[in-house]
């Protein structure tokens, strides 16, 4: 199944760069490109891609507050943030915002082509140490919400950066009821984001989270 991906920078050398790398992955297809956070929403509302890699400093609307709008009308889209620094502050607010991932924009062309299939497969990929920043940066909910055992079991696999695929085979359920669960974990724990259910996770001690899968 092909992966269908907008890419969002206010940059064209940039932009042209992600697409010169990405298309060449027969599995990966570029929808279209946005020069700012508001061509980004207006973009994905129009052509409901799987995954937007999103740059965090864009002009007229930033790529924060374009990923917390996109993640709430379009939550089957999945964020991946873009950008030059790696800061806690910036971390954290891509988390908070919804984004699944965090990407340098140095980072090799293999790295991001996997980091967008691991993003439109639901797959949490977050190294210790940034878990770390987050962990710390972060605010999740302090009481405990009320998980269904079957939610606790997709929660715990879901931190542990398996994707929807995954959860479905180790749980003996479709991929669709996956989803489902998914929603109703975010809607319980009052977050955006599977990452920010996995740092729930981690930090309730369901789970914990090791080195990204390279598979």
């Amino acid at each position: 199944m092909t992966i269908r991906v907008l890419i969002a920078d206010d940059h064209g050398v940039v932009r042209q760069g992600l697409r010169m790398f990405l298309g060449s992955d027969p599995e990966i297809e570029i929808l279209g490109e946005a020069r700012h956070g508001v061509e980004a929403v207006e973009l994905a509302r129009q052509l409901r891609p799987d995954v937007v890699l999103m740059d965090l400093l864009m002009p007229v609307m930033d790529g924060i507050a374009a990923t917390v709008t996109i993640r709430r009308e379009l939550p089957d889209t999945e964020v991946v943030a873009l950008t030059s620094v790696l800061e806690d502050a910036s971390i954290a607010d891509a988390v908070r915002a919804g984004a699944i991932g965090y990407l340098l924009k140095d980072t090799e062309a293999q790295e991001l082509r996997r980091t967008i299939k691991a993003a439109a497969a639901g797959q949490v990929q977050l190294s210790p140490q940034v878990t770390a920043r987050l962990l710390r940066e972060v605010v999740i909910p302090e009481k405990t919400p009320t998980l269904t055992e079957r939610e606790i079991s997709v929660l715990r696999l879901l931190a542990q950066g398996k994707s929807n695929k995954d959860i479905a085979q180790t749980l003996n359920i479709s991929e669709q009821t996956v989803k489902t669960h998914v929603g109703h974990i975010l809607g319980k724990l009052g977050v955006s984001s599977r990452t920010q259910a996995a740092l729930f996770a981690v930090r309730s001690g369901l789970a914990y989270i090791g080195p990204p899968d390279r598979k």
